[in-house]
Protein backbone atom coordinates (compact mmCIF):
# COMPACT_ATOMS: atom_id res chain seq x y z
CA UNK A 1 0.00 0.00 0.00
CA UNK A 2 1.60 3.17 -0.84
CA UNK A 3 1.65 5.82 1.88
CA UNK A 4 -0.92 8.85 2.01
CA UNK A 5 1.48 11.57 1.49
CA UNK A 6 3.48 10.08 -1.39
CA UNK A 7 -0.18 8.98 -2.99
CA UNK A 8 -1.15 12.34 -2.81
CA UNK A 9 1.96 13.68 -4.11
CA UNK A 10 2.02 12.13 -6.80
CA UNK A 11 -1.85 12.46 -7.88
CA UNK A 12 -1.09 16.22 -7.66
CA UNK A 13 1.68 16.35 -9.84
CA UNK A 14 0.09 13.73 -11.85
CA UNK A 15 -3.34 16.57 -12.12
CA UNK A 16 -0.73 19.37 -12.55
CA UNK A 17 1.23 17.70 -15.34
CA UNK A 18 -2.68 16.80 -16.97
CA UNK A 19 -4.33 19.80 -16.24
CA UNK A 20 -0.87 21.88 -18.47
CA UNK A 21 -1.03 19.27 -21.26
CA UNK A 22 -4.64 18.66 -21.90
CA UNK A 23 -6.53 21.89 -20.59
CA UNK A 24 -5.15 24.97 -20.07
CA UNK A 25 -1.89 24.13 -22.23
CA UNK A 26 -0.13 27.46 -20.98
CA UNK A 27 2.65 26.47 -22.84
CA UNK A 28 5.30 26.90 -19.86
CA UNK A 29 6.88 23.48 -20.45
CA UNK A 30 8.83 24.75 -22.98
CA UNK A 31 10.24 27.96 -21.81
CA UNK A 32 13.32 27.91 -20.27
CA UNK A 33 11.55 30.66 -17.59
CA UNK A 34 9.66 28.39 -16.03
CA UNK A 35 12.49 25.38 -15.43
CA UNK A 36 14.36 28.72 -14.30
CA UNK A 37 12.10 29.74 -11.74
CA UNK A 38 11.27 26.18 -10.84
CA UNK A 39 14.88 25.71 -9.84
CA UNK A 40 15.28 29.04 -8.13
CA UNK A 41 12.09 28.22 -5.85
CA UNK A 42 13.11 24.89 -5.37
CA UNK A 43 16.58 25.61 -4.06
CA UNK A 44 15.00 27.66 -1.38
CA UNK A 45 12.53 25.17 -0.53
CA UNK A 46 15.78 22.83 0.16
CA UNK A 47 17.33 25.32 2.53
CA UNK A 48 13.77 26.02 3.94
CA UNK A 49 12.76 22.83 4.22
CA UNK A 50 15.68 21.08 5.34
CA UNK A 51 15.80 23.41 8.24
CA UNK A 52 12.35 22.85 8.96
CA UNK A 53 12.55 18.92 8.85
CA UNK A 54 16.30 18.05 9.71
CA UNK A 55 15.97 15.00 11.85
CA UNK A 56 18.56 16.26 14.51
CA UNK A 57 15.69 19.03 15.93
CA UNK A 58 12.68 18.96 13.54
CA UNK A 59 10.12 21.80 13.26
CA UNK A 60 7.84 19.50 11.39
CA UNK A 61 7.34 16.44 12.18
CA UNK A 62 6.28 13.55 9.76
CA UNK A 63 4.15 10.44 10.35
CA UNK A 64 6.30 7.08 9.30
CA UNK A 65 3.81 5.63 7.84
CA UNK A 66 2.33 8.31 5.54
CA UNK A 67 5.50 9.04 3.53
CA UNK A 68 8.24 6.40 1.98
CA UNK A 69 11.06 8.15 4.59
CA UNK A 70 13.30 8.71 1.52
CA UNK A 71 14.85 11.77 1.89
CA UNK A 72 16.97 13.73 0.32
CA UNK A 73 19.11 16.17 0.33
CA UNK A 74 19.75 16.70 4.05
CA UNK A 75 16.48 15.61 5.77
CA UNK A 76 14.11 16.60 3.41
CA UNK A 77 10.87 13.74 2.78
CA UNK A 78 11.32 13.39 -0.95
CA UNK A 79 7.66 14.06 -1.34
CA UNK A 80 7.81 17.23 -0.39
CA UNK A 81 9.87 18.31 -3.43
CA UNK A 82 7.06 16.62 -5.62
CA UNK A 83 4.29 18.90 -3.60
CA UNK A 84 6.17 22.03 -4.28
CA UNK A 85 6.22 21.25 -7.98
CA UNK A 86 2.99 20.94 -8.47
CA UNK A 87 2.07 24.02 -6.04
CA UNK A 88 4.64 25.73 -7.85
CA UNK A 89 3.57 24.30 -11.79
CA UNK A 90 -0.04 25.36 -11.01
CA UNK A 91 0.88 28.80 -9.98
CA UNK A 92 2.76 29.48 -13.04
CA UNK A 93 0.82 27.61 -15.16
CA UNK A 94 -2.31 29.31 -14.62
CA UNK A 95 -0.49 32.65 -14.80
CA UNK A 96 0.57 32.26 -17.83
CA UNK A 97 -2.16 30.67 -19.17
CA UNK A 98 -4.30 34.10 -18.49
CA UNK A 99 -1.70 35.99 -19.70
CA UNK A 100 -1.83 34.09 -23.24
CA UNK A 101 -5.55 34.93 -23.35
CA UNK A 102 -5.52 38.59 -22.78
CA UNK A 103 -2.66 38.68 -25.40
CA UNK A 104 -5.47 37.12 -27.51
CA UNK A 105 -7.69 39.56 -26.76
CA UNK A 106 -5.61 42.60 -27.33
CA UNK A 107 -4.67 40.93 -30.73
Amino acid sequence: MVPEYTLMTILGMVVVIGLEVFVFRSGIFRRAKYWVALAICLGFQCLVDGWLTKLTDPIVIYNPSQFLNLRFPWDIPIEDFGFGFAMITSVLMMWQWQLNRLQKGTE
